[in-house]
């Protein structure tokens, strides 16, 4: 083969074709829902307290994996059983301030507060626990007395 026809070969193959990226994965709110155990009230509910932020097609909510996460955390700070104020502060936190160090403590003083809040609640109930064993043992002790002969 000659080098022209070589050339023009090499030519007229076209250009590899540039995928174009992927679009963004979104959700639906009804497989927002689904996916997490939800009702879709719920999700309109943290909506209205600013934890979600979905965008709009038309009358239809669309949300994005941001959302999603947020959503994601958002349930991890309620099984905490932290406020959803709380939970707001500290999603909003990791994505305004990329300062690591400032979020892991402010989020370590929110745990420390409600471990706080936690234990007096488990000494509250271990008092009214030992107050309901100590009744038990006393309508025992009365029914075995009135058994006896």
């Amino acid at each position: 083969m000659s080098r022209a026809v070589a050339t023009r070969s090499a030519r007229a193959r076209p250009a590899p074709a540039v995928a174009a990226p992927a679009p963004a994965p979104t959700f639906s709110i009804g497989a927002l829902a689904r996916e997490f155990g939800l009702t879709t009230r719920a999700i309109r509910f943290y909506e209205d307290c600013g934890l979600l932020a979905p965008e709009r097609s038309g009358r239809n909510r669309v949300y994005t994996a941001r959302d999603r996460a947020r959503l994601t955390l958002t349930l991890r700070g309620k099984r905490l059983g932290l406020k959803l104020a709380e939970v707001k502060e500290l999603v909003d936190m990791y994505e305004t301030q990329r300062d690591t160090e400032a979020q892991m403590r402010r989020f370590l003083d929110v745990l420390a507060r409600h471990r706080a809040q936690l234990e007096a609640r488990l000494a509250d109930l271990r008092t009214t626990l030992d107050e309901v064993l100590a009744q038990q043992a006393s309508a025992r002790r009365v029914l075995r007395q009135r058994a006896k002969p």
